[in-house]
């Protein structure tokens, strides 16, 4: 990961964010608007929302988007381009996913994963998620379960040096 960055989105990168997206058939299709919308402050509700990208050289390389409302964070979304999977990209963009959560005072993160997605659910337990639920037929195309996961933020048990560094 040598010369890679991770930093907040800016508006100029939202169009190869979305390409990205486009390109992983397992990611959550939204718009081009929701992506803005990540961008901004917050809404009066209270819902704080990020976009982090990794940028390896020009290139945008994965994106991870993350909420914070009360004490409670989600994981929306994590992203790596196929050709830089397995590098540690995906572990880097949750930490600054996670760090940015408990900045904003959340208490703990949770997400969603595929059941299939082994390789996921390696990466999420390895930063301290355990599951916590099970959602039937929660995915489409193809159709999967969810695996719900938690992660405390304040005084997790794996909490080791550089974790929520981002």
């Amino acid at each position: 990961m040598t010369g890679l960055e991770i930093r907040k989105a800016s508006e100029a990168e939202l169009a190869e964010v979305v390409q990205l997206e486009r390109e992983t058939p397992t990611a959550p299709h939204w718009g081009l608007a929701a992506y803005q919308r990540m961008l901004r402050a917050g809404d009066p509700g209270g819902l704080l929302r990020v976009l982090f990208v990794a940028v390896d050289g020009q290139a945008i390389s994965g994106f991870a988007a993350g909420r914070v409302m009360g004490p409670e964070a989600e994981i929306e979304s994590v992203v790596v381009r196929q050709s830089a999977r397995r590098q540690g990209l995906g572990i880097a963009l949750c930490r600054a996913v996670m760090a940015w959560a408990r900045n904003e005072d959340a208490d703990a993160v949770e997400l969603e994963v595929r059941s299939g997605s082994a390789g996921a659910l390696k990466l999420y337990s390895g930063l301290g998620f355990v599951t916590i639920g099970r959602r039937e037929a929660y995915y489409r195309q193809p159709v999967e379960d969810a695996i719900l996961m938690r992660c405390a933020l304040r005084n997790p048990p794996n909490e080791g040096p550089g974790l929520f560094e981002g």
